[in-house]
């Protein structure tokens, strides 16, 4: 498996976390449909099946993980930076495998691609508390 595949695999499930926010629809559905729409060539579909259904699954715990380092209320979060906050707390928590520097690397970068112009630097902020709080380093 090479980097890029996993690097495809957030910035897919980016996307379809974002859906799964907006919409509730079943995560099982959402996957099918954006296996269906999306090029996913060169993407590592099971580390985006674990993203994706890790943080349906645990949305509320990583909630509660990194909201006390937001700068406003959770629900005046912006949903791009939501879905970008949870799949990189999933990340921090869930995946001993991945490094803590390269899940704030990855999540930069996701929110430079998709979210407002300043985002990335509310995401790297507050996932650098995170990294804190859980010792990791």
């Amino acid at each position: 498996m090479k980097p890029s595949e996993r690097r495809k695999a957030r910035h897919c499930a980016t996307q379809a976390i974002y859906q799964w926010q907006m919409t509730q629809a079943n995560v099982g559905d959402i996957e099918e449909q954006f296996k269906i729409d999306q090029d996913t060539k060169g993407v590592d579909l099971n580390y985006f099946r674990d993203l994706l259904f890790g943080v349906a699954l645990h949305c509320n715990e990583l909630d509660k993980v990194y909201s006390p380092f937001l700068s406003r209320p959770l629900d005046e979060v912006d949903m791009v930076d939501k879905a970008i906050l949870r799949l990189a707390t999933y990340e921090l928590t869930r995946r001993d495998d991945v490094p803590p520097r390269v899940v704030i690397n990855e999540a930069i970068e996701l929110a430079k691609a998709f979210a407002a112009d300043d985002s990335h630097k509310f995401v790297n902020g507050v996932l650098d508390k995170v990294i804190k709080t859980l010792n990791k380093r």
